[in-house]
């Protein structure tokens, strides 16, 4: 297996010291942010797309220091009912074309989340009731959801791009089961960006979601979530903002400051298992520590994991 980095982690930095960080910690992949909710601070897309000579230029830069691209990351809402929604899904197929013209097979993405009949902003339906819940949740995925789907899904394949869609709150693919259930309607192109913070803040199990899913995982996020005490108290849903840390339900965190180590040994045997050999690109949300020792505790913690893994791969 192989240690990645979303360059967002460093997004103070610039390019040139980013991917200089990212090599003095043993880190073998980068996965540069597009737009959308990325900053896109090491990439300019529109830049990449017009000029050869700046394609060149980073891919040089990653040479020079033994990275590799491991994906294009465009995640933001492509079915949002308003002006974002046309922005993030133009993003969307930009990011395909840069994806073909960098020779990258993989671009990491979240489903998007449409509004209901009439609404002017995304709606998240979390539960069956009241009832009328049940028919917003089936017109966003009949009216919104798998059109634009089996329309970008072509467009993915058409150039041998494999779409890795990251399970987040707040999007139309949460879990498991969503997932599964946009899969049997456009196929196999589609696969999954696993990222366990999102299930262990809803109360799932990354080990138990990885068996169920299989060889759909095309390529994996390290990042790790805590409960905190709080949450005995309210629950896990949390309105409150990211930061500052204190005070709230659960928060992101670097890898070995939420789960221990050992449930990270099981994700990394898990991944083995269903037979996923590739990149755990490191995406730091860590608000409690600096940028720095946050991603270097991820890159420490991995490290570990996979030696042993490999040591033991029963």
């Amino acid at each position: 297996m192989k240690i990645g980095l979303v360059t967002d982690g460093f997004g103070g930095m610039s390019l040139e010291k980013c991917l200089d960080k990212a090599a003095e910690l043993g880190i073998q992949c980068v996965e540069f942010g597009m737009g959308g909710w990325s900053g896109a601070p090491h990439v300019d897309i529109g830049e990449m797309l017009s000029s050869a000579s700046s394609r060149d230029r980073l891919l040089g830069m990653l040479r020079e220091r033994g990275l590799e691209i491991s994906a294009l990351n465009c995640s933001g809402n492509q079915l949002h009912p308003g002006e974002i929604g046309a922005n993030d899904t133009k993003l969307a197929y930009d990011t395909l074309e840069l994806a073909r013209l960098l020779d990258v097979n993989r671009v990491v993405m979240m489903s998007g989340l449409p509004g209901g009949p009439g609404d002017a902003n995304p709606n998240w339906i979390t539960s069956s009731w009241p009832l009328e819940a049940m028919e917003i949740l089936e017109w966003q995925w009949t009216q919104r959801v798998l059109p634009w789907w089996q329309k970008f899904t072509p467009a993915a394949e058409k150039n041998g791009i494999r779409i890795c869609i990251e399970q987040h709150g707040r999007q139309i693919i949460y879990n498991t089961e969503s997932f599964f259930r946009l899969r049997d309607a456009v196929g196999a192109t589609v696969g999954i960006n696993f990222d366990p913070s999102h299930l262990i803040w809803m109360g799932g199990d990354p080990v138990s979601a990885i068996r169920a899913l299989g060889d759909c995982i095309y390529h994996a996020h390290g990042k790790d979530s805590r409960i905190e005490p709080l949450a005995r108290v309210n629950g896990l849903l949390d309105t409150k903002h990211v930061m500052p840390v204190r005070g709230r339900y659960w928060n992101f965190v670097s890898l070995g400051h939420g789960s221990p180590v050992r449930a990270w040994l099981d994700v990394v045997r898990a991944l083995r298992e269903v037979g996923y050999n590739d990149v755990i690109s490191i995406e730091n949300e860590d608000y409690s520590l600096s940028p720095e020792e946050a991603v270097a505790t991820s890159v420490r913690t991995l490290q570990f994991c996979i030696s042993e893994q490999q040591k033991d791969p029963a």
